[in-house]
């Protein structure tokens, strides 16, 4: 009986072991980090050859000529990240326009991957003015018959 019991134990643990071998190399390789552009460059040398969202503005925009290769600055909170892209842009990327991007840190600079920019459209997600509020010039309109409560 004890050999049975062994049996049942080392299959266990070498189950388990395989499992957690497999999860461990599959998410090691997707495994990114959402960070805000000064968190990353208040110590860039940790974050060097990682995988990174990096979240801020996009400013002094540039597409080289007859090209898509973009460089561009992200900055939040007084610091700035370079990034380099080259691919089709969304059609909210301006100057000033919030941003998350997705790459990896190679010094100072940010290497953004195919597809690895998303523009935020603050005004899509604003309330639109009710009826009420764009007759009267931004005040609800107040009817009353007469009577006061």
């Amino acid at each position: 009986m004890p050999s049975k019991a062994l049996k049942i134990g080392l299959t266990t643990v070498v189950l388990t072991a395989a499992v957690g071998g497999l999860l461990w190399t599959t998410m090691s390789e997707g495994a990114q980090y959402y960070m805000h552009v000064d968190e990353v460059m208040v110590e860039p040398e940790a974050w060097v050859g990682k995988r990174l969202q990096v979240h801020g503005y996009a400013a002094k925009i540039a597409r080289a000529k007859n090209s898509l290769d973009w460089r561009f600055e992200i900055e939040n909170n007084g610091h700035v990240v370079h990034a380099e892209y080259n691919g089709v842009v969304p059609d909210t990327f301006k100057n000033e326009s919030e941003i998350v991007v997705t790459g990896r840190l190679e010094g100072h600079r940010l290497l953004v991957e195919p597809n690895g920019i998303m523009a935020k459209c603050p005004s899509k997600y604003e309330a639109k003015p009710s009826l009420g509020e764009a007759v009267t010039g931004g005040e609800p309109s107040r009817e009353t018959d007469g009577a006061s409560n």
